[in-house]
């Protein structure tokens, strides 16, 4: 049980607006750590939810929640907070990055809020994630002034900063070209291969879902396949 990163037990959620409807109907399934997991279906399944569930942002569920084996469900917002920005990296179809600041600023901000390194300290992992995408050379330009493809990396770098337990991802390649699709996965592959580092990915494309590790496959709110 010891490698296990992130177990859901019996998940159950529903929208009441104003009736009420299920979209998440007991959802049970573990992840092991160095685990590369897609989870496919069509719009309106539920994946998108239960990412939302899994990540810790919505508390409004019924079931249990495990991550690194400490249960989530129940913790009041500013402890899931901190140990979302601890434990938990975040891939999203947008990147999300901040055209105020630098790449290697906006790679460091997720490790100057958790406060556990040294900003200089912070500064150098940040370097060495950039390093190991292959996007040094891009730390001192304007996250404004770069391509969609590097600013999706760059957002990987960031997701990896505090050395999470998991990397969850939305979409991640859903806005990218076949060729930095590719970028991204052969990415996440090495994550997984070399650096044993645990992956949970909600996705459209069937080739991405088909070459990562393992396929949860959902249906009308349920798991049909995993």
């Amino acid at each position: 049980m010891h490698d296990i990163i992130l177990q859901a037990k019996r998940i159950n959620k529903s929208f009441h607006d104003p009736v009420t409807v299920q979209v998440l109907n007991d959802i049970t399934f573990t992840v092991r750590k160095g685990e590369f997991v897609s989870v496919i279906g069509k719009s309106g399944c539920g994946k998108s939810t239960l990412l939302y569930i899994l990540s810790t942002m919505d508390t409004d569920y019924e079931g249990e929640l495990f991550i690194d084996q400490e249960l989530m469900t129940g913790r009041n917002d500013a402890e899931l907070a901190r140990i979302r920005n601890e434990k938990i990296g975040f891939v999203f179809q947008f990147h999300y990055l901040l055209n105020e600041f630098t790449v290697l600023r906006n790679v460091m901000l997720p490790g100057l809020k958790l406060g556990k390194y040294s900003d200089q300290e912070v500064e150098h992992r940040a370097m060495e994630h950039l390093k190991t995408l292959g996007i040094e050379h891009l730390a001192q330009k304007m996250a404004f002034k770069i391509s969609g493809g590097e600013k999706q990396r760059v957002a990987i770098a960031r997701a990896l900063i505090n050395d999470p337990h998991i990397i969850m991802g939305d979409e991640p390649t859903g806005n990218l070209d076949t060729h930095n699709s590719n970028l991204v996965f052969d990415i996440f592959k090495e994550l997984t291969e070399v650096h044993d580092q645990t992956l949970l990915i909600v996705t459209h494309d069937s080739s991405f879902a088909e070459r990562s590790g393992r396929i949860i496959e959902m249906e009308d709110g349920s798991i049909i396949r995993q």
